[in-house]
């Protein structure tokens, strides 16, 4: 099965090679241009777009791999090692067995008894994510990294002086050199044919699809590879007989619209290769929020406190890292029936334990009334803004304030959890990840307790 995948993939690959070749030679047969317009050209070649999506394959497992040899060639997964964990990262051996990314780690254990489950560890991942950061940051003038493990890359103009496929194909063997971990990317004018590409590229593989060729390139595609097509829309499309990208290219974009709404309109022009977004090198976060769900459904009250209180704790010390305020707390509880409440407080900006936890205390306790077991519970602020924590005249003084830093700087030194309530000691392990260094959070399956 593996063998069959991988010749697809080089077959595509060959075939977006070749037209590329013919692209580039039709180019090359200019016409002369009148005297005085010699520059036009030049300048509306320049203004084409160069865009590069890499993706480092099965990141977690590589990792892993990394660390310990003896994986290698062997069926791994990676989440959480519970029956109510799911599945963060699987080898390509696993994947043979259909298992995939977010499946159920009971489901995935009963397709592969075999398989290796390792619980994951998010600090040597960010590591390893922040090296392979570095290496790009340092050869490119222009990135976006969307996730842990994913890079868009802007190489507009740099045609000139490097190519841009020699370029991302240098970046390419560097990273692979300096880390060991194995990347694909596809290059094209813009994300979603660059994402595309990746994707049939893998694994371990490069893709340039050059420009004039995506239509082509998609076409043959199904209409799951597009992102923003999940299992709902891919269900929808295929009722409606819509199974490959060009049946899509071939419809108004009218229709799509009917059908999907501006959905529609986005899925058509994703499926012709239409795609303007920019790559952005970083994005102001307008909220921050973390939710804990439970190896066990539970009614006790001390530990949902107890949680609630650290998960609170914590993410107001994410806030004065971030030398950021809030001015809303919402509180979220899902119950075992899968029946979820949420509920919301605009307060005076602030980043303050003492004024904020007792909101969310006050927002859990509204709404824990039903005495169901509890599957899940999280909290959120909002409406986030720059600014250091402010003097309330009435309440705050000297001492509040020098107690707040003193604690910022032991957990700066020792960790996030070196000083903590009483009341929330009963959380073993709470997110340390900043939200606001412009990094994307490790995403792994659910923790213990």
């Amino acid at each position: 099965m593996r063998k069959s995948t991988r010749s697809t993939v080089l077959s595509h690959s060959r075939y977006a090679t070749t037209q590329c070749k013919k692209e580039l030679n039709k180019k090359m047969r200019f016409p002369p241009l009148p005297a005085g317009r010699q520059g036009s050209r030049k300048l509306k070649m320049n203004n084409n777009r160069h865009i590069v999506h890499m993706d480092l394959d099965t990141f977690f497992v590589s990792c892993e791999r990394l660390l310990d040899s003896e994986l290698e060639g062997k069926p791994v997964l990676i989440g959480g090692t519970t029956d109510r964990g799911v599945v963060a990262s699987c080898s390509y051996e696993a994947r043979t067995f259909g298992i995939h990314s977010a499946m159920p780690m009971r489901m995935a254990r009963q397709l592969c008894p075999e398989a290796i489950v390792l619980r994951g560890n998010s600090g040597i991942y960010s590591k390893f994510s922040n090296m392979v950061t570095d290496v790009i940051k340092e050869s490119v003038p222009l990135y976006e990294k969307t996730s842990v493990d994913e890079f868009y890359i802007d190489l507009t103009g740099m045609d000139q002086f490097f190519g841009c496929h020699k370029l991302a194909s240098e970046l390419r063997t560097r990273i692979i050199k300096e880390t060991g971990l194995p990347i694909s990317f596809g290059l094209s004018i813009n994300k979603t044919v660059s994402k595309i590409a990746t994707g049939e590229a893998k694994p371990n593989n490069q893709i340039q699809v050059c420009q004039g060729t995506e239509k082509p390139f998609l076409s043959p595609l199904s209409v799951s590879k597009i992102p923003m097509v999940g299992k709902v829309t891919y269900r929808q499309l295929c009722d409606l007989g819509v199974k490959r990208i060009k049946t899509i290219q071939e419809m108004p974009i009218e229709m799509m619209a009917k059908v999907f709404g501006k959905n529609g309109q986005l899925i058509w022009k994703k499926a012709n290769g239409i795609d303007n977004s920019p790559v952005v090198q970083y994005t102001e976060r307008k909220s921050i929020s973390t939710e804990r769900t439970f190896d066990r459904d539970t009614t006790d009250v001390k530990k949902l406190e107890s949680i609630i209180i650290a998960m609170a704790e914590n993410l107001i010390y994410q806030l004065r890292r971030g030398n950021k305020l809030t001015a809303c707390v919402t509180f979220k509880i899902r119950y075992s029936d899968f029946q979820t409440y949420t509920q919301q407080k605009r307060i005076p900006y602030s980043s303050a334990d003492h004024k904020i936890v007792p909101v969310v205390m006050e927002i859990y306790k509204k709404l824990y009334q039903r005495r169901l077991l509890v599957r899940l519970v999280g909290v959120r602020f909002s409406h986030l803004v720059e600014g250091g924590q402010q003097i309330d005249l009435f309440d705050d003084n000297d001492k509040i304030i020098s107690l707040y830093q003193a604690m910022d700087k032991m957990r700066e030194r020792y960790g996030d959890r070196a000083v903590i309530k009483a009341a929330g000691m009963g959380a073993k392990s709470i997110g340390r990840w900043n939200p606001f260094t412009g990094e994307p959070p490790p995403l792994l399956a659910n923790r213990r307790k």
